[in-house]
């Protein structure tokens, strides 16, 4: 049962501290504002940031993940598919490509970003004005921007601890069902009113918004948030699918063939990371995997913990002891 009572910390930090206590660790949070605590039983101590970052992994596998170009090289040297793609430094220099995007199922980056940011999908991209916005926007984050071949399938996070796969999960985009009298606004409004959600990391999910980029894609979908869905009609309010703006998430550790979880290891291997949240694409869960089923878009060096032990659909996945297993505890 999701217990929020946890002093303000993120709740895969406050998860790590309940199962460390449950082993007879002392723990203390030495910052926690900054998620930072030390563990320590006998004479083994260890530092701990934000659930995730440890003494495991060394200093330069983040700063790897967190480049998506040089993720995608390493990646593609080790005969791991990854999205086709060019960098830009400019706007100018992406609308001069933008020709040879057109009609193709396009994703425009920053190159460094997480938890969705600066990120803009395109189906059949027709419109030059569209594709510019997106590309400024993405500059926002970053001084290099990614345009990528869109990978159709559905996104898994693999959460990669050590050796092992130690969860996945389909995470579903924001989204709301409809009941044929409730507007979009009216049902997200019940559905932000689940204790499971709210901001910040603290909650299992994080409650659903109505800014400017739902109101934007709800507009592509000729919608609006006074709009009355049919009952049973699924409205998604954003095309990315980050838990972190109000996604769903639903495990599916056991469905997912082990290549598939063999692959996530040897990304994580990779790029020298002991704990990583491989997101993957693929088409096929069921088949065999090759160039044409699956591919890597991202690599995140700080993944969340708690999505795997609460997600909204599916059982317990207990990964903080997993952590604590790989710490030496």
């Amino acid at each position: 049962m999701f217990n929020n009572q946890n002093d303000g910390l993120e709740l895969s930090t406050a998860m790590l501290i309940a199962a460390a206590k449950k082993r007879g660790i002392t723990v203390e949070i030495l910052d926690a504002e900054d998620n930072f605590i030390r563990l320590t039983k006998g004479e083994k101590t260890e530092y701990v940031k934000q659930a995730t970052r440890t003494s495991k992994d060394t200093y330069i596998a983040p700063l790897i993940m967190e480049n998506k170009e040089v993720t995608k090289l390493v990646l593609r040297e080790q005969g791991i598919n990854v999205p086709a793609g060019i960098r830009v430094k400019s706007a100018d220099e992406a609308m001069a490509h933008f020709e040879n995007f057109r009609g193709q199922d396009v994703v425009v980056k920053p190159k460094s970003t997480n938890f969705g940011l600066g990120i803009a999908i395109f189906k059949n991209l027709q419109c030059a004005g569209c594709f510019q916005q997106a590309v400024v926007q993405a500059f926002e984050y970053d001084t290099t921007v990614l345009i990528e071949t869109f990978v159709p399938g559905k996104e898994y996070r693999f959460l990669v601890i050590g050796e092992q796969v130690a969860g996945i999960l389909h995470r579903v985009p924001a989204n709301v069902v409809g009941d044929g009298v409730s507007t979009i606004a009216e049902l997200v409004a019940e559905k932000n009113r689940n204790p499971l959600r709210g901001k910040g990391y603290v909650t299992p999910l994080e409650k659903l918004t109505l800014d400017d980029t739902e109101i934007a894609f709800l507009g592509e979908q000729h919608k609006t948030v006074a709009t009355i869905p049919k009952a049973g009609e699924t409205v998604y309010l954003r095309e990315n699918s980050n838990i972190s703006t109000g996604g769903d998430s639903i495990d599916f550790t056991d469905a997912i063939r082990e290549d598939y979880k063999a692959i996530a290891v040897a990304a994580a291997k990779a790029v020298g990371a002991n704990i990583c949240g491989a997101d993957i694409i693929i088409s096929d869960i069921k088949a065999k995997p090759d160039a044409s089923n699956y591919s890597i878009i991202e690599l995140n060096f700080n993944p969340a913990l708690h999505i795997h032990n609460y997600p909204f659909v599916g059982q317990n996945r207990h990964v903080d002891d997993k952590v604590l297993d790989l710490l030496g505890f």
